[in-house]
């Protein structure tokens, strides 16, 4: 059993991205909504925030009108830009398009919440980044596990001390994905991956050691990547993405000097569990409040409490220039010699040529 005070620092986990105050927002277009668009379609309009929905698929729009009463749709994007009255955007379109797309709404003077990766290539990334600096505005990445309840746990357990000095860490993402895109698995889930590690140990990552990656259909997307990474003080990190998985396995595990930690996503109860580096057999299980609270409706939340506020979003343009740039050079890694046949902008097979 937790005690009183790990109780309440469990709480103030969760409650910091719900309550954003008295705020009269503000009106949110989503631009995008597919498979995982509609998942935040359906955030912003239960946070009563959302004003317009953008897709170029009809059918799509027609479902939003069906579920949805009261939100506009268009098929323009234009539609948004022009329109004074909403201040902040998501979009939730394919990556290759991200850079021209988020670009767009900056210059108009909208805040952004991009899903990841920003974009798949590090020029870019830091371009968007600086551009919402110098303009004022909230640029912010969805890198969701920033705001999982249970990776905020960890990362409070990590700096109370309670492992140690943190020495290594790996993070496994693994499943089946029938339907590829425009991306590898590694730009589709490796941005997970590498923020999280980067949030939790408070280390940033400062180059690849290892690159591995591979088709399994020998096609030109990856569906099998291993990464090594440098990060801050000596801290060193492993991570392995997979869409060929039967068998669903998606978990962090974080290694200190006194004590490992390890969080399954996969299960209910009992996501967090640390245990002694010197103690066989002995465990801890840290019970989370809250945790019926989705992440990303505490994505949007935070999405929507820093337009309000203008303070700095946990995963702003910045942490996705960081991840951006560490996988760009990862990718190299594994395309070898290929890199050198290809163009300077879209140089890895596993993107959608422009």
């Amino acid at each position: 059993m937790e005690s009183n005070e790990l109780k309440k620092k469990n709480i103030q986990t969760s409650r910091e991205e719900i309550d954003y105050g008295s705020v009269n927002l503000r009106k949110v277009a989503v631009i995008g909504c597919g498979v995982w668009g509609r998942n935040i379609v359906r955030n912003f309009y239960n946070l009563n925030v959302l004003d317009t929905v953008c897709d170029i698929d009809e059918e799509n729009l027609k479902k939003v009108t069906e579920q949805y009463p009261g939100v506009k749709v268009t098929k323009d994007f234009h539609e948004i830009i022009n329109n004074k009255e909403i201040t902040g955007v998501c979009v939730v379109t394919p990556s290759h398009t991200h850079y021209k797309m988020v670009k767009a709404m900056l210059e108009a003077g909208k805040n952004v919440y991009v899903e990841k990766p920003i974009s798949t290539v590090a020029a870019e990334a830091r371009d968007l980044s600086q551009l919402a600096h110098d303009k004022g505005l909230v640029l912010m990445v969805g890198h969701l596990l920033l705001y999982h309840p249970a990776v905020n746990r960890l990362k409070m357990l990590i700096e109370e001390g309670a492992l140690g000095k943190i020495v290594y860490a790996q993070s496994d993402r693994l499943n089946v994905n029938y339907f590829k895109n425009d991306r590898s698995v590694m730009w589709d889930l490796a941005p997970h991956d590498v923020s999280m590690i980067s949030y939790v140990t408070g280390k940033e990552p400062l180059h690849v050691i290892s690159a591995v990656g591979c088709s399994s259909d020998q096609n030109e997307i990856m569906d099998i990547t291993h990464i090594g990474i440098q990060f801050e003080d000596g801290v060193i990190g492993h991570i392995s993405d997979s869409w060929i998985t039967p068998r669903k396995h998606v978990q962090l595990l974080v290694r200190g000097t006194k004590a490992t930690a390890i969080l399954d996503d996969t299960v209910a109860e009992n996501k967090l569990v640390i245990f002694d580096n010197f103690v066989k057999d002995n465990t801890q299980n840290i019970k989370l409040d809250y945790l019926e609270i989705e992440p990303l409706k505490l994505e949007c939340q935070h999405f929507i409490s820093c337009c309000a506020t203008g303070k700095k979003a946990r995963s702003d343009g910045d942490n996705g220039f960081m991840v951006t740039q560490i996988l760009e050079e990862a990718e190299k890694i594994m395309l070898g010699d290929k890199v050198k046949k290809l163009d300077e902008v879209n140089f890895a097979l596993s993107r959608t040529k422009k």
